[in-house]
């Protein structure tokens, strides 16, 4: 399908163009295009004042809505919207197209902003949702604490309510000033509804950020993953993992990749279909790519019907813990050892927003959640854990 930028100048009334797009003005503009991939047309909005010059930029994939230059709104298609390059213009604004150029990945810096302060992560009509934090303990390590998070836009309502969702980063030395990255792993195709929640690990000088794809068509999410040099750039791998036999596989998602004495484990989300239990299954491989693999059972099971979803584990001290999720509620088991005989405290709910996960600055290891008053995504918490003398831990906000 044809690349577009579609441009106007902000006039009171309506416009369309062909008989997939239509916009209109009073007080905020409204753009709506429609795909014969569903009855609902997707729908960008803006603040705008009359006169104001507007670019909508449409592919295959994103539909990005400028004004003045700056991008206010953005969405993310999937099939066709039958618009040309002659389709018909009717109505108040006069819009004129153009058929564009397929968008090329370009050499992105490897900062994007540099010395932004927390509140100032978050952009304009952008939400955090599930966060990844990250943070590397080899010896070359850069010292930084990594926030991976779910960009999101419209609440969980971006392509019809599939989320669309990226992964967005930035990173701090301090959590005074932070430096925003490359989107790590953005849509670049229209079949991906959203990439969803994950983890990163290191293996030897590169960086495997593993995810699952919802796909846009309701077919089984494909899990994979993206490789970086750098912990910025990442790239697709094009390869897609699918659990053995005994697991549910469309429901499959979080997976969480740590390496323990040069092995990679994962610990992914799912149920078993024996039992039908949530759980989450655990998976062993030489290579941080699990091309081959060891089926270990499950980790942990959760007998009422729910999945324990976007997991977490770490080491401390002696101890070692298992972090998991019930309807956004994280809560957290510790064991000495690393892979069973898990022990549940008796208050074991972290109080860190939903689905939180964490990650080391120096000594203290720090949880990031988000929290929110509008449905899906909003704003990044962040609460450091205290480990007491009996292994279980005490949560306190962080003082940045």
């Amino acid at each position: 399908m044809k690349n577009f930028e579609i441009t106007f100048d902000v006039t009171a009334g309506t416009a369309s163009f062909g008989s997939s797009m239509t916009a209109a003005y009073e007080e905020k503009l409204t753009v709506k295009l429609t795909y014969d991939f569903r009855e609902r047309p997707l729908t960008l909005t803006a603040d705008a004042e009359i006169g104001d010059k507007v670019s909508l930029i449409v592919r295959p994939h994103r539909i990005e809505l400028r004004v003045n230059g700056a991008l206010l709104d953005e969405e993310w298609p999937c099939g066709d919207h039958g618009i040309t390059a002659d389709s018909a213009v009717s109505g108040d604004f006069a819009l004129t197209v153009a058929e564009i150029a397929p968008e090329c990945p370009a050499e992105l810096p490897f900062v994007t902003r540099a010395g932004i302060t927390t509140d100032e992560i978050r952009l304009p009509g952008v939400n955090i949702g599930d966060t990844i934090p990250f943070s590397d303990d080899s010896a070359d390590s850069d010292g930084r604490y990594h926030l991976f998070y779910l960009y999101d836009r419209h609440h969980h309502g971006s392509k019809w309510g599939l989320g669309a969702h990226q992964w967005a980063h930035v990173s701090t030395a301090d959590f005074v000033t932070w430096d925003e990255h490359p989107m790590a792993v953005g849509i670049t195709e229209p079949w991906e509804g959203s990439i969803c929640t994950g983890s990163i690990v290191r293996a030897g000088d590169k960086f495997y950020a593993w995810y699952a794809v919802r796909m846009s068509d309701g077919s089984p999410a494909r899990m994979t993953c993206a490789v970086s040099e750098d912990n910025a750039h990442f790239v697709k791998s094009g390869k897609y993992f699918t659990l053995p036999a005994g697991y549910e596989p469309s429901s499959a998602r979080d997976p969480k990749v740590v390496e323990m004495d040069g092995k990679f484990h994962m610990f992914v989300t799912t149920t078993r279909l024996e039992s039908g239990s949530g759980c989450l299954a655990h998976l062993v491989s030489d290579t941080a790519d699990f091309a081959q693999f060891e089926d270990c059972g499950t980790i942990l099971e959760w007998n009422d019907g729910n999945q324990p979803e976007c997991p977490d584990w770490f080491a401390m001290g002696e101890y070692y813990y298992l972090i998991y999720s019930i309807h956004g509620t994280a809560r957290y088991l510790y064991s000495k050892s690393p892979f069973d005989g898990w022990i549940r405290p008796a208050e074991d709910n972290i109080p860190c927003g939903r689905v939180p996960k964490a990650a080391c600055l120096g000594e203290k290891r720090i949880f990031a959640g988000f929290v929110t008053d509008h449905g899906y995504a909003d704003d990044v918490i962040f609460v450091e854990t205290i480990q007491k003398e009996d292994g279980t831990l005490d949560f306190v906000p962080f003082a940045r």
